[in-house]
C-alpha cells in the first residue's frame, strides 16, 4: 500500500503499526505538507460486523471532540470497502516505552502527566463519552512534550448499553492491569472507571510497575475487585503523602469514593504538588498537678461562658425589641465572601452568585491552567453586602518561554535549569557515548523553542564508555577492587571446577570480555576457579563490587 493516495490527498508513507483490529500508517497530506497518521480496519474484518460497529465508534466519538491532548480526527475514509481514519500524526512514544525504558518517572514529572491526560477526559466526558480503555500504551508523548491520549476505539456514549458479544454476554475490554473493578466484574464502564484507570497509571508511573500481576487475565481482574495495592510509597519513598493520597482515592473499591470527576481530580494533583509539607500535631504533655489545676480552670472557664451566653442572649433579645428593622436590614443583605482560589472560572461565578455577589472577572498569564482563578479581591469569610462586586483574577494560559540549552550538561544541572522556568524534564534514553556518564547528549526541542510552563523537554543521556579491564587469572578479591575502579559492577559469579590448587579463586573467564566497550555500571559476570566439591564464593552485598 506504500505510495498509494486516498482521497487524491493522502500518500501513504510507512507502516508504522499493527494491533489486533488495525493497521496505521504514516501519510503526507499532500494540500497541506503535514504528516497525519491513517488507520485502516484490517482486511479479515471488513466483513465482521462487531469490529465495523467499533471502528464506526471510534469515528463518532473522535468526531465529538477536538482538545489539545487528544489524538484529533481529522478526516474519514469515503470508501466503504477500506474503512479508514486520518488522525493528526503524533511523532514520539507512548507511556508505555518511555516506563519500561526509564523505570520510575519523578514525581513532578508524573502528575503533569497525568493532569494532561484528565485534561483529555474532562473534554471527551463533558462530550458524553466514555474512554474505557485508558492505559499507558495509548497515551502519546510527542518530541515536543505534549501529551495525546488516542484510542477510543472502545469509547462508550453516555446512555448506550455496553457491546454484547456473538454470545449475548458482554465483552471483555480493554487491557486488564488498568481495569476498574465494575470492568473487571463485567458491569457498565463509567467517568469513575476512566479515573480508576487514570489512578492505575499514575501508579505505575510512580513505582515503575503495575499495582497487580498474575498469571492469567482472570487473576489480575480479581485483585482488582478484592486486593487493596501494595501503597506507592512502599514502593517509592520519594512521593509524597499527599500525592499517594490522590492515587488511593482514584483506585478505590467503591466508585462512590474516588472523584467525581476528572477536573477534581486534577485540582486534587494540583494541590497535592503545593504542598510543601504535611501538616503535624503536637500532643502537650502536663504533669499530674498542673493536669489538675488545668480542669479547675476549664471547669471556671465554662461556669463564666454559661454566664456570658445569658446575658448575650438578654442583649439580642432587647435588640430585637428595639432595633429590629436593622438586624432584619444587615441579616437580609449581608453576605461572606466565598472561596473561589483554585476553582475553574465558571465554577467561581456560580458560587459568588449563589452568595449575592457580582463577579467581575479579569485574566493574566501565569503558569497556572487556563481558566483557573488565581487570586480574589476579598478573602474567605469577609463580610460583604449582597449586590458588592467581587473581582476575580483568572490565569489565561502559561507564559510560553524560549528552552535554555542543557545538551552538554550533567542530567542533574540540566534538570535544575529547565526546573528554573518552569520546564520538566524526561530521559528518553541512555546511550554508551564518549562523554562522561550522565551528560546530556540531545534534547527535544533544541534550545530557543517556545513551549508552556510545565510542558516536558525530552533528553538523551550518555551512559558513558568504559574499557572492560582483563581479569583472567587476577584473584577474586583483585578482579572485584578493579571492576569498581573501572566504573562497572559486579555481575553474575560461577564456578569450574579445576584440580590445580594455585588455580584456586581465580579468575577462568569474564563477560563482557577485556578491552569490550560499555556504558558505565554494566554489570561483569565471572567465572571463578575451584577446587572440586567447593562452593561457589557467594559476591558481597556492597555497592562497589565487593571486597
Amino acid at each position: 500500500m506504500i505510495g498509494t493516495v486516498l482521497m487524491e490527498r493522502y500518500r501513504l508513507e510507512e507502516l508504522i503499526g499493527e494491533g489486533g483490529m488495525a493497521s496505521v500508517y504514516r501519510a503526507l497530506d499532500q494540500r497541506t505538507g503535514h504528516r497525519v497518521a491513517v488507520k485502516f480496519l484490517r482486511q479479515e474484518f471488513h466483513n465482521n460486523p462487531e469490529f465495523l460497529d467499533r471502528f464506526r465508534r471510534e469515528a463518532t466519538a473522535a468526531s465529538r471532540m477536538s482538545h489539545h491532548n487528544i489524538v484529533n480526527l481529522l478526516d474519514i475514509g469515503d470508501d466503504p470497502k477500506t474503512p479508514y481514519l486520518v488522525f493528526e500524526f503524533v511523532d514520539g512514544k507512548t507511556l508505555k516505552e518511555i516506563i519500561t525504558d526509564q523505570g520510575r518517572l519523578p514525581q513532578t514529572t508524573a502528575v503533569q502527566i497525568t493532569i494532561r491526560i484528565l485534561s483529555a477526559l474532562r473534554h471527551a466526558h463533558e462530550a458524553g463519552i466514555i474512554h474505557r480503555d485508558i492505559k499507558p500504551q495509548n497515551i502519546l508523548v510527542d518530541r515536543q512534550g505534549y501529551i495525546k491520549v488516542s484510542d477510543f476505539g472502545i469509547a462508550r456514549m453516555v446512555g448506550t448499553n455496553t457491546m454484547l458479544d456473538s454470545e449475548g454476554k458482554a465483552s471483555v475490554m480493554g487491557s486488564v492491569h488498568y481495569f476498574s473493578p465494575e470492568q473487571a466484574r463485567g458491569e457498565t464502564a463509567t467517568v469513575s472507571s476512566d479515573l480508576y484507570s487514570v489512578g492505575v497509571v499514575l501508579y505505575e508511573m510512580l513505582t515503575g510497575t503495575v499495582p497487580f500481576e498474575g498469571e492469567t487475565p482472570v487473576a489480575i481482574a480479581i485483585q482488582h475487585v478484592q486486593v487493596a495495592p501494595k501503597p506507592v510509597r512502599a514502593l517509592n519513598p520519594a512521593v509524597s503523602q499527599a500525592v499517594e493520597n490522590v492515587v488511593s482515592r482514584a483506585m478505590e473499591k467503591d466508585a462512590k469514593q474516588r472523584y467525581p470527576s476528572a477536573l477534581l481530580m486534577a485540582q486534587a494533583l494540583h494541590a497535592a504538588l503545593l504542598a510543601e509539607k504535611e501538616p503535624t500535631q503536637d500532643t502537650p504533655v502536663f504533669p499530674a498537678q498542673k493536669a489538675q489545676e488545668k480542669r479547675y480552670a476549664s471547669k471556671r472557664i465554662k461556669r463564666r461562658n454559661r454566664l456570658l451566653l445569658v446575658l448575650i442572649s438578654i442583649l439580642l433579645i432587647a435588640g430585637l425589641a428595639f432595633g429590629g428593622y436593622y438586624i432584619y436590614r444587615d441579616i437580609v443583605n449581608g453576605t461572606l465572601a466565598p472561596l473561589l482560589i483554585a476553582e475553574t472560572e465558571q465554577a467561581a461565578i456560580r458560587l459568588a452568585e449563589r452568595a449575592g455577589l457580582n463577579p467581575k472577572v479579569e485574566r493574566v498569564s501565569s503558569d497556572e491552567p487556563v481558566g483557573m482563578v488565581i487570586t480574589q479581591s476579598h478573602d474567605l469569610g469577609f463580610a460583604m453586602h449582597r449586590g458588592d462586586t467581587i473581582l476575580i483574577t483568572v490565569s489565561s494560559g502559561p507564559v510560553r518561554k524560549p528552552v535554555v540549552q542543557v545538551a552538554g550538561l550533567i542530567r542533574s544541572e540540566a534538570q535544575r535549569a529547565l526546573e528554573q522556568i518552569g520546564l520538566l524534564m524526561m530521559v528518553t534514553s541512555t546511550v554508551m557515548d564518549e562523554s562522561p556518564a550522565g551528560t546530556v547528549l540531545s534534547q527535544t526541542p533544541e534550545a530557543g523553542k517556545e513551549m508552556e510552563a510545565g510542558e516536558i523537554v525530552q533528553v538523551v543521556v550518555s551512559g558513558g564508555q568504559i574499557s572492560v579491564p582483563a581479569l583472567t587469572e587476577l584473584r577474586q578479591q583483585d578482579a572485584r577492587s578493579l571492576i569498581a575502579k573501572s566504573g562497572l559492577t559486579l555481575g553474575a559469579l560461577s564456578s569450574v571446577e579445576m584440580e590445580d590448587p594455585a588455580q584456586h579463586g581465580r579468575i577462568a573467564s569474564q563477560y563482557p570480555e577485556a578491552n569490550e566497550l560499555v556504558m558505565a555500571g554494566t554489570p561483569v559476570d565471572l567465572v571463578l576457579y575451584v577446587l572440586p566439591g567447593t562452593q561457589t564464593p557467594v559476591p558481597a552485598a556492597t555497592g562497589n563490587g565487593g571486597n
